[in-house]
């Protein structure tokens, strides 16, 4: 399964079976965590075989049921945190999706206290994603036109489309995809507009959006 169809095969899932992550399938996930972390400076970490940030009434309230797994995005609290929580966390959703795994971004219905995630000095503890084998792959989620999420400076190229139709794709919070992605020349500007978790969802986009356009002429503003 290669990254795009990851990307159209993955949707929100929120109850589990209780198959263990094990094996081969924890080692890559580790490591792909690991190359996350050096790039980015963060510290996201992966909380197997734990129970209790999801045994609440308001993971309950959240529908979630049987989650034992979750990765914790965790890091410096600067200026680019929470768009980095967003593309390197997308990275391995998807990574987890090609592993066979189902995923959910958690903002709210979880019990950040109780969960195994550790944050250093000046680190914050910013959300989770749950993780595991679904007892549903999930249902896809309607999105918005391509001419309602862009704004282009003349012909839409057709690498440029390929990004848009990738970043039609990315979760964003309560699916409000409160973003827009500019092209002028070669260069292109990506947005977030106001809403939930804005930031979280632009570095959601960004990830999307390079793995659908490809490396080629263009970067970003």
């Amino acid at each position: 399964m290669d990254l795009l169809q990851a990307m159209k095969n993955r949707h929100s899932v929120r109850s589990y079976t209780d198959k263990k992550i094990e094996g081969e399938t924890k080692e890559q996930l580790r490591q792909i965590i690991d190359e996350c972390n050096r790039k980015s400076g963060l510290n996201i970490q992966l909380c197997l075989n734990e129970p209790e940030a999801f045994g609440s009434m308001m993971a309950r309230y959240g529908k979630f049921k049987n989650v034992k797994n979750y990765i914790a995005l965790v890091g410096k609290k600067d200026n680019d945190f929470e768009e980095k929580c967003g593309y390197y966390g997308e990275k391995i959703v998807l990574k987890a999706q090609q592993l066979g795994l189902n995923t959910c971004w958690v903002a709210m219905t979880y019990s950040k206290g109780k969960s195994a995630a550790v944050a250093g000095k000046g680190e914050k503890l910013l959300m989770v994603i749950s993780l595991g084998y679904g007892e549903t792959t999930g249902i896809p989620h309607k999105s918005k036109q391509i001419v309602d999420l862009c704004r282009v400076d003349g012909n839409m190229p057709d690498w440029f489309r390929q990004g848009m139709e990738a970043a039609q794709l990315a979760p964003t919070a309560m699916n409000q995809q409160k973003f827009i992605i500019e092209l002028c020349g070669k260069k292109v500007t990506a947005k977030a507009l106001s809403g939930f978790y804005a930031k979280v969802d632009l570095g959601i986009v960004k990830y999307h959006f390079e793995a659908g356009a490809g490396e080629g002429d263009w970067k970003w503003a």
